[in-house]
């Protein structure tokens, strides 16, 4: 087993979980390929923007579509890229602990700064065999961002629970994603050892300033100077200008909570002028009214931003 030492606050700030670029070979899986050269392009791109790293392997990066070995190679893709210059959280999510401990040992060997693990995946574990399955992961040695998604794990990591969680050595942060912002205190009452990192992008203003100090977010894809510039307005106490700034984002950001937020995304980012392109199966594109309303969503913030600019740069 790989080890590793624990480095301190290695998982707060802005950590973009990034979206994954395909290109056409009728020889890859649904005829779709990894562009790891755009990939790399892309992480180098959110780090240079002031992003604080980036995040493989999450659901944004499509995981579970992958083959074992594009995934070991997006992470690397994404840790050379930024080597230097940004931080490195690799997604581990697993079926089981054994799988999830797996992809940690193989991000440690890889020289990731830390990792983000689901509860187990495909089955409703109870308490004891969530903490257990953390314990699994954490024992590999990297820095641990435990993921609250009870929505799709069918599995709520509760205040109550990630007390008991925060426990495990190495476990340093959990990414907040049920959307309830009253568990950022209780968090912190409860688990005062664990770092409360924003999951959902349209809470996440109100996230920071109850206390929230990193943001595992998703539209920094599209808007990657914006968003670190609202995370830094936020947890310096300004309010207001931070309030400015994200409410004609906000729409656009909730799409980051919906089942379509990964093609919605990269619709966003290709109308910013970065290449987003199409999702692997099971994910298909957009539906004529999902792609009208995220598009007239995007239109606005994308109009707001350009109004910001100009009347800074007046």
């Amino acid at each position: 087993m790989t080890t590793s030492t624990p480095r301190p606050h290695a998982l707060t700030g802005v950590v973009v979980a990034t979206a994954l670029p395909y290109r056409e070979d009728p020889k890859a899986p649904a005829g779709l390929a990894v562009d790891y050269d755009r990939y790399a392009e892309h992480c180098r791109w959110l780090v240079d923007n002031g992003c604080d790293g980036v995040g493989p392997n999450g659901s944004l990066g499509e995981y579970s579509s992958l083959t074992d070995e594009e995934r070991r190679r997006v992470a690397r893709t994404a840790i050379e890229a930024v080597a230097g210059h940004g931080k490195v959280v690799v997604g581990v999510h697993g079926v089981g602990s054994h799988q999830a401990a797996h992809w940690a040992e193989v991000a440690a060997e890889d020289g990731a700064d830390g990792v983000l693990c689901l509860p187990p995946t495909m089955y409703r574990a109870n308490p004891g065999e969530v903490v257990a399955h953390f314990e699994a992961v954490a024992a590999v040695g990297l820095p641990v961002m435990v993921y609250n998604n009870p929505f799709d794990t069918k599995v709520d990591l509760t205040p109550d629970l990630l007390a008991e969680i925060a426990s495990i050595d190495n476990v340093q942060a959990v990414k907040e994603f049920s959307g309830d912002v009253r568990r950022v205190l209780e968090i912190k009452e409860k688990a005062p050892s664990l770092d409360v990192v924003g999951g959902a992008d349209d809470v996440v203003l109100e996230s920071l300033v109850m206390g929230a100090t990193g943001w595992f977010a998703g539209f920094p894809n599209v808007f990657p100077a914006e968003s670190a510039e609202l995370f830094r307005l936020a947890r310096e106490g300004r309010v207001a200008e931070a309030r400015a700034l994200y409410e004609p984002l906000v729409a656009a950001f909730r799409w980051d909570s919906r089942t379509e937020f990964v093609q919605a995304i990269k619709l966003g980012m290709e109308m910013v002028g970065r290449f987003g392109g199409p999702c692997r199966p099971p994910r298909g594109p957009l539906v004529p009214a999902h792609r009208e309303q995220v598009t007239g969503e995007m239109r606005r913030a994308i109009e707001a931003v350009g109004a910001r600019n100009a009347e800074q740069a007046a």
